[in-house]
């Protein structure tokens, strides 16, 4: 079969034949129709820090992605042949603590599809059953395979409490933070302000529904703020941005009592001032994934009510034309860019 393999640990991607994946008494062979790419495959397809001291070539990467399935394991069960279906990208132990507190995002023993192991950017990929999900026939193919990043928007955005609450985002051009604005709004935040430094992904933010979306070179989060009758600063803060800057700026204008999702990778090195987050009493979260399984439970509760995040979607090539979606990938001018594997 055709894969896009990480098959030299240099930059790029290159497309190969491969064999196909075998299936095991408890996995699920899906036929790839829609993939997207995510930052982490550009990451991968850049051949950054993180990459040359995460993966090991070769690797068919991809974790974003929706099929159909076409066979079975012989113990599988709740899976059926023919059934539309995604996958949730990280594989859990089901035993370690965590795990068995209900939290498998966590899991000490976490196995990453794309990463760790063969990923979904192929004509056809095996996966553990208990990672298979069904969603609602109304939800388009397009839509399901961004339902990961959509998770990750949900896990970040959905962390505290929304309504009536005015929220602050680092980074809400990008297509987790755009999704993060429609879903706070969706929510019952009051006002959803956001940074950004792309021109396009400002744009985009808007189209998610955004109040208000400023370029921070040129605006500052207080003169936003008072443009919407905002006195004491935000409740809410979700870093989607990885900046240092941007976290600093979100930490200065945080409302006491605030909380703050932190979705975003910040460097080592970075610093913040601790005075302000103990004698301001913010709490600070750390997202990671989806919570396994309630996440998804309420992204297609909020998509089959009216949430509508089609906008994020950018970009559509076949996945034969992958390096040209990598090179917009790499320039950012986009949000999501879906490969076509039909």
């Amino acid at each position: 079969m055709k894969a896009l393999v990480k098959s030299k640990a240099e930059k790029g991607i290159w497309m190969e034949e491969v064999p196909m994946p075998k299936v095991g008494p408890n996995d699920v062979l899906i036929k790839i129709k829609k993939a997207a790419i995510c930052g982490t495959d550009l990451h991968i397809y850049k051949w950054d820090e993180w990459a040359q001291q995460t993966i090991k070539t070769p690797v068919t990467i991809g974790h974003e992605y929706m099929g159909t399935v076409i066979e079975t394991g012989s113990e599988v069960t709740r899976v059926r042949v023919g059934e539309r279906v995604t996958v949730e990208g990280h594989i859990s132990c089901g035993f370690c603590r965590n795990c068995r507190r209900g939290r498998q995002h966590i899991c000490d023993n976490t196995v990453g599809i794309g990463v760790q192991r063969d990923g979904g950017f192929a004509e056809y990929i095996s996966v553990p059953a208990k990672n298979v999900l069904h969603v609602d026939a109304n939800i388009p193919d397009e839509i399901m395979s961004i339902m990961d990043p959509f998770g990750n928007a949900t896990h970040t955005a959905l962390s505290f409490p929304l309504l009536g609450e005015d929220v602050l985002i680092t980074g809400i051009g990008g297509p987790i933070g755009a999704m993060a604005a429609a879903i706070c709004r969706f929510a019952g935040a009051r006002n959803v302000i956001g940074t950004d430094l792309s021109p396009f992904r400002r744009a985009l933010a808007r189209k998610l529904g955004a109040t208000r979306v400023i370029d921070p070179t040129k605006e500052s989060i207080t003169e936003a703020m008072q443009k919407h009758n905002m006195v004491a600063g935000f409740d809410i803060g979700l870093e989607c941005s990885g900046s240092p800057a941007a976290f600093n700026d979100m930490v200065n204008h945080m409302y006491n009592g605030g909380k703050i999702s932190l979705l975003g990778i910040l460097p080592q090195k970075t610093q913040i001032n601790w005075n302000k987050v103990i004698f301001k009493g913010l709490t600070l979260k750390g997202i990671y994934g989806r919570e396994m399984y309630e996440t998804w439970y309420q992204m297609e509760m909020m998509l089959t009510s009216g949430l509508d995040i089609s906008h994020v979607i950018t970009h559509r090539f076949p996945a034969d034309d992958f390096q040209q979606a990598f090179e917009i990938m790499e320039q950012g001018d986009c949000g999501k860019i879906i490969l076509d594997w039909e």
